[in-house]
């Protein structure tokens, strides 16, 4: 059983995983753990994969070799329940069509807790109340979901997750429909969480200084294989930002905190 960095088994470990599509290889020998209560980032360009490692990790693909573990146990023999209990998923491919309400969105992640909607009781209505005042939409409760903004969508998906009230969350890009503000808001209250709650999160970032500032750890995807993976100021040099993202990018620290600050120069032809 795999430790993770505080020693205890790791939240999420996969193991040698390889995923193929009819003949095109997508993903190459990937190995990785996520600790508990870790905030771990995941990068790289467009169609390197993320998506769908993050998918093999959720069983929305099953990996053509090796295994994806939560908690230790193979995530292939857990019932879809349980699943749900341990691990929360916030993915870019989202769709509902009914007309429910934003309260009843939210509430169909109580589901891994065995209620969905008329069978919430007064301690789920509440879970559900606060989980929309995390994200800044408690006043949008008896709204229609279709009416949204795409980023208003996003942000009672982000609640839905929370009102699940897994262990582990797992994010396709989670901030790709927010503007700059509820990026940042975003990303604060998934730390916060990941404090006061023990919360683990597995997350594939677009904003390259968002996954400095917030991740502990990132791991970084190019055409289907992991090539590098450490701490922010050892993943993200100039020479590895001009090399995957083929961009000259200029590399400063924050004086408030000396968190990395990246500033793009230009494409590299």
């Amino acid at each position: 059983m795999a430790q993770g960095q505080t020693g205890r088994t790791a939240a999420v470990e996969v193991r040698e995983l390889g995923f193929s599509v009819n003949d095109s290889r997508l993903l190459e020998d990937i190995s990785l753990q996520v600790g508990q209560e870790e905030f771990v980032g995941l990068i790289g360009p467009n169609g390197c994969g993320k998506s769908t490692l993050l998918k093999n990790i959720y069983r929305h693909y099953r990996p053509t070799e090796g295994a994806v573990y939560i908690e230790g146990e193979n995530i292939q023999g857990l019932r879809s329940r349980e699943a749900a209990r341990r691990m929360a998923v916030v993915s870019q491919e989202n769709s509902l069509t009914f007309d429910f309400s934003v309260r009843e969105v939210v509430a169909m992640g109580r589901y891994a807790h065995g209620r969905f909607l008329k069978d919430s009781s007064r301690e789920d209505e509440e879970i559900c109340r606060r989980a929309l005042e995390l994200v800044g939409m408690q006043e949008f409760g008896g709204r229609s979901f279709l009416n949204l903004s795409g980023g208003e969508k996003q942000r009672v998906y982000m609640a839905m997750a929370f009102a699940q009230q897994s262990r582990i969350l797992i994010l396709d890009e989670p901030t790709n429909h927010l503007d700059i503000g509820y990026q940042l808001l975003l990303m604060e209250i998934m730390e916060k969480q990941r404090k006061d709650c023990g919360l683990t999160i597995f997350t594939s970032v677009h904003d390259m200084n968002l996954a400095a500032w917030y991740c502990d750890r990132l791991f970084v995807l190019d055409r289907g294989r992991m090539i590098a993976a450490g701490r922010p100021e050892e993943v993200l040099t100039k020479e590895l930002i001009r090399r995957i993202f083929r961009v000259h990018a200029e590399i400063t620290h924050r004086a408030e905190d000396g968190k990395l600050q990246i500033q793009y120069l230009g494409y590299v032809g």
